[in-house]
């Protein structure tokens, strides 16, 4: 018998092959790849936010990608309703859930069952921070919020404007940070949970960061943005925060040149990249695996991933239950 509802879930940095992983991870043990990312759900955001095209995807099934506009207000509330619900289908339908990302507020939402409150809100405050962001620098913003609520702050890019002045309008009306309405407490929730990190050498994963941004760009980057600007996202809007396309839109209005703008995208992903080490480290629950300076996983580190997997597998009871399927699938790949 399964006690708990199982997945497998892949995180890491961005750019170490997290996506790649969980297409061969689901088509060897027959599953469907949810995704845990807080910008592949808007619709139109493909090539900035990386997103595999359909051709590899290799006919595994991928869910909450492009399910928001990149116009409205989406949170991790609503994406971790989302998931459940998706989550409970796929297993519904004996497939395996394989989680992949690396928004870590969106993994742990599912591995701790985070229950997220209501927040308070007050137009005039965020109006006057608004103001004070004008006239004092964002960087001043974003040091007040490292003060007051530093767990959440860690959370947000330094020059998110939009999450910044969201974060201290509730730190300052609840005279509590933002975070402190999370109940961050790890529970006994629905999920039986193989956490795999990903990593590789830290130069080496720059190297392939700047590379990828290269390519984006030659894939048309700037286009994509220009299209989303005249299907009418504002610029101050989240979606518009993103890495990649906040500095393509100065790059479009003339502030930055082509150059500076690729290098700017470069930078701020390997410090993104650097962030994103640091949430999963303190994790206890990742298995890390290491690539090597290739991009590639050597010999025995690729062979002890596929043991973890089938140990955990047969642990939970999920090996017997669905091995005729596993075998048929492979049979077929």
């Amino acid at each position: 018998m399964i006690e708990k509802q199982p997945m497998i879930c892949v995180v890491g940095p961005t750019g170490v092959g997290k996506s790649e992983l969980s297409v061969e991870i689901a088509l060897k043990y027959g599953g469907e790849v949810v995704s845990a990312d807080s910008m592949q759900i808007y619709r139109g955001m493909d090539i900035g936010t990386a997103k595999l095209r359909p051709e590899e995807m290799c006919g595994v099934p991928h869910h909450l990608l492009d399910i928001a506009d990149p116009s409205e207000k989406f949170t991790v509330a609503e994406w971790k309703r989302q998931a459940d619900r998706v989550i409970d289908d796929i297993l519904a339908r004996g497939r395996l859930p394989v989680v992949c990302g690396g928004t870590g507020l969106y993994v742990r939402a599912l591995l701790d069952d985070l229950d997220f409150s209501q927040t308070p809100e007050d137009a005039e405050l965020r109006a006057a921070l608004d103001r004070r962001a004008n006239e004092e620098g964002l960087q001043r913003l974003y040091e007040e919020l490292c003060a007051r609520d530093p767990e959440r702050a860690k959370m947000i890019h330094p020059h998110d404007r939009k999450r910044i002045v969201r974060a201290l309008e509730v730190a300052l009306l609840r005279g509590r940070g933002m975070s402190a309405d999370y109940d961050w407490t790890p529970r006994q929730g629905r999920y039986e949970a193989l956490v795999l990190g990903i990593t590789m050498p830290r130069e080496a994963l720059y190297k392939r960061i700047d590379a990828r941004v290269e390519t984006m760009w030659r894939r048309g980057l700037a286009d994509e943005v220009r299209r989303l600007l005249q299907a009418g996202v504002p610029v101050e809007g989240t979606a518009m925060q993103a890495i990649g396309y906040k500095e393509v839109v100065a790059y479009l209005n003339g502030s930055v040149s082509e150059e500076e703008a690729i290098r700017i995208i470069q930078q701020s992903t390997r410090r993104f990249a650097k962030r994103q080490w640091s949430w999963f480290r303190h994790d206890p629950r990742v298995r890390w695996f290491a690539k090597g300076e290739d991009g590639q996983f050597p010999k025995d580190e690729i062979a002890r991933l596929w043991a973890s997997i089938d140990h955990f597998l047969q642990d939970i009871g999920w090996w017997s239950a669905n091995r005729s399927s596993t075998c048929r699938l492979e049979s077929e790949s």
